[in-house]
């Protein structure tokens, strides 16, 4: 299983829309995740044309999206447990991949998407893969725009992508 991932994609104050590469990175993917601060909710909906798409509010999205969305899920997909959260919630200000774990500290989780940050993260903690695919329109500090991709098999691999 192919699944494309992004986050912090702040529509329209980071960008006007999605960023076209994005639609040719994802194309043929099975799923997509979006793991929050959409800012607007129609970003959902470019993004269902190309594969359905799971997603989880973040602290920039209105009370609204928070409310249809949530601010975390566990997907069971390809036989892994995918935790999703932004990665704003939590006691450790500093640390968002640590808060991002914590969010799923009471859960058996393989995986966590997070965003929060728009920095690309890819490290392994206590045997569950901590994943951030930093932003396809605020790269802040980063040198690049960036999404990512996780394939699921016998194992999960997760990829950067730099736009």
């Amino acid at each position: 299983m192919r699944i494309g991932v992004l986050s912090d994609t702040h529509i329209p104050t980071r960008a006007r829309q999605l960023p076209p590469a994005l639609f040719t990175i994802f194309a043929g993917v099975d799923l997509i995740l979006h793991a929050g601060d959409l800012a607007e909710e129609h970003v959902l909906e470019d993004l269902a044309a190309i594969a359905p798409v799971e997603a989880v509010a973040g602290n920039m999205d209105s009370i609204a999206i928070q409310q249809r969305l949530g601010n975390t899920k566990i997907l069971e997909l390809a036989g892994y447990r995918i935790g999703l959260v932004h990665g704003h919630l939590g006691s450790n200000r500093n640390k968002t991949p640590q808060r991002a774990l914590e969010t799923f500290a009471t859960e058996q989780v393989d995986c966590v998407v997070f965003g929060h940050s728009h920095q690309p993260y890819r490290q392994t903690s206590t045997g569950v893969l901590l994943f951030n695919p930093g932003s396809p329109t605020d790269r802040r500090r980063e040198p690049r725009h960036s999404c990512g991709l996780l394939t699921l098999g016998s194992t999960i691999e997760a990829e950067h992508i730099y736009l």
